[in-house]
């Protein structure tokens, strides 16, 4: 059975600014018409049972992790579309949304995916779920992506070098997506990946961690990440 997991925070975010200038009617059209679309675009006939919405609810454990810098602390100025918590109401009332509570949407999304199996399909335009080893569907762009787990490792240690500035995770000084594959070139394991990041941060391992915790998604329950060299082996 193929799921699909659907970022509902973005649904939600899009109908909302859709209606700013109009009413409760039009955002909650809009955000029925988005997610239709991303049914139909991923199951030929959905029924409730091979479909999830998520939505990020209160609080995250994110905020007390981050000590270099605020988690989204760049993001307290942002102005709010005016229909966005009626429409999540929509959302969970009409389309049985999932709201998180202590993490986000995203974190229940990779749980999820995790659970499931490669075969999985998130929905979703948020780069961040590349972490996540099943197929992606980029509603936003109309696009398909496979990230096999290697991907997704490769992805996420690439995501601690350059930081998320609309998370304000903060990266090393000018390092962007392409100067952080080349940093990471040669790597063939985990450990390779650790290696070369904790290199590139001249061995402050703390930085490390903190930004890899606050990067990575959960693939279990309250999950905290650990460097590779941290875990307990699995027959424990």
């Amino acid at each position: 059975m193929t799921k699909v997991l659907i970022d509902g925070d973005i649904v939600a975010y899009r109908a909302a600014f859709h209606a700013q200038d109009s009413d409760l009617e039009v955002a909650t059209k809009k955000a029925d018409e988005l997610l239709e679309m991303i049914l139909q675009r991923t199951l030929f006939v959905a029924a409730p049972h091979e479909y999830q919405v998520y939505l990020t609810g209160r609080g995250n454990f994110r905020f007390d992790i981050a000590k270099s810098y605020e988690y989204k602390g760049n993001r307290k100025d942002g102005v709010k579309p005016i229909w966005l918590h009626a429409v999540r109401e929509h959302m969970v009332e009409k389309w049985n949304a999932i709201v998180s509570d202590g993490e986000e949407a995203d974190d229940l999304i990779a749980i999820e995916a995790t659970r499931y199996g490669p075969d999985t399909i998130v929905a979703s335009i948020d780069k961040d779920m590349m972490q996540i080893p099943c197929r992606h569907y980029n509603f936003g762009r109309d696009e398909w992506y496979t990230v096999d787990d290697w991907d997704g490792l490769q992805f996420f240690y690439k995501q601690i070098l350059t930081g998320d500035s609309a998370d304000n995770i903060i990266g090393l000084y000018r390092v962007g997506p392409a100067k952080a594959s080349k940093m990471l070139e040669g790597c063939e394991t985990e450990d390779d990946l650790w290696d070369a990041v904790l290199k590139a941060y001249d061995g402050d391992i703390e930085r490390v961690v903190e930004n890899a915790r606050l990067l990575w998604l959960r693939r279990r329950e309250e999950e905290l990440w650990q460097p590779p060299d941290h875990r307990k082996p699995k027959d424990d």
